[in-house]
């Protein structure tokens, strides 16, 4: 039986690709993507249907960081132009879930740089934003707010907070390549204790670091084994002052195959496209849910603009198909 035809079969049961299956399929070359895709979309349908999940996020803290992650403009370890600030008071968070309310996000996410939420006073500033989001919006409350003890979680749960989000970023093979100042497994310890507190838990990475084919599949296989309910995409969109910033190793079509990838590795689980789909995906831009996402990430990104929501959304309203509702 040819890999297409496997992929379908599992894929619509909810089986699957093994490790070794995904190997055969990225043997595919890109000029079959067409083939891919009538396969992928199929299984998007079976288990995601036409509903599309719209997110959005807010850069509560924005640079200041320790870690020396190779892809990332917010490192004190590069000379960046981004501007850096302090954790934002509750007010500034809420009025950001409104904006993303009204431009049709379901979810929205409160997102920090550095390591992890430490100070007692900024812990106290999520819980009041958290507490604000849920009396004043619908939107799902989520955060990405690095690795985070189980007491924290517990609090900001408490506090109304449903969903995290810890990207293990690449493979743990390749991890060493991309960040020397933590190791891989303390990113894992942190999405297995999301998924002990109870937490819808959305985890996944950033492509063309300059990984193999092999590292996205490991990775694949690495959330498949930690059971995470999302896996958001991103792609490189290199940064000036990184160490990555001359990196230009994607194609539109290899991000589509990225996509198809995941959808057919994991083919129950949400995949969500968010940043770099710009810059990587281009006038193929339309064809990332006949890949298999079944989400997408609105407005802008943490330091980069993204596309406006309105043609984001007039998109889908061509595409036929729909946003989730809250």
């Amino acid at each position: 039986m040819k890999i297409l035809e496997i992929a379908l079969l599992k894929g619509m049961d909810g089986t699957g690709l093994s490790s070794e299956e995904a190997s055969k399929f990225v043997e595919l070359g890109e000029e079959r993507i067409t083939e891919i895709l009538a396969v992928t979309e199929q299984v998007r349908k079976k288990h995601k249907g036409d509903e599309v999940d719209l997110c959005a996020i807010t850069s509560a803290k924005t640079g200041l960081c320790a870690e020396d992650c190779s892809f990332c403009s917010q490192s004190v370890n590069y000379a960046t132009d981004i501007k850096s600030h302090t954790m934002v008071e509750s007010e500034d968070i809420i009025r950001s879930a409104k904006e993303a309310e009204a431009s049709g996000a379901r979810e929205f996410s409160i997102v920090t740089s550095g390591t992890k939420v430490e100070k007692e006073r900024d812990v106290e500033k999520l819980i009041g934003a958290l507490k604000g989001m849920k009396e004043t919006v619908e939107v799902e409350r989520c955060a990405s707010l690095g690795n985070l003890t189980p007491e924290t979680m517990g609090r900001l749960k408490s506090a109304g907070l449903e969903s995290y989000h810890h990207n293990l970023e690449t493979s743990r093979s390749y991890f060493p390549h991309i960040c020397t100042t933590h190791k891989y497994e303390e990113d894992v310890e942190v999405v297995r204790n999301a998924k002990k507190a109870g937490f819808y838990v959305c985890s996944g990475g950033i492509f063309g670091l300059g990984e193999s084919w092999d590292d996205r599949i490991e990775l694949a296989e690495t959330l498949t084994e930690l059971g995470v309910d999302s896996v958001p995409i991103n792609f490189l969109n290199p940064r000036p002052g990184t160490p990555l910033e001359k990196s230009n190793n994607l194609t539109p079509r290899e991000c589509l195959k990225i996509i198809a990838l995941y959808r057919l590795m994991m083919p129950t689980t949400d995949i969500v496209v968010c940043g770099g789909r710009n810059v990587n995906l281009r006038d193929l831009q339309s064809m990332l849910f006949a890949a298999g996402a079944n989400g997408m990430m609105i407005g802008n990104y943490l330091t980069t603009p993204g596309r406006s929501t309105e043609d984001d959304l007039n998109m889908l309203k061509d595409l036929g198909l729909t946003p989730k509702a809250h």
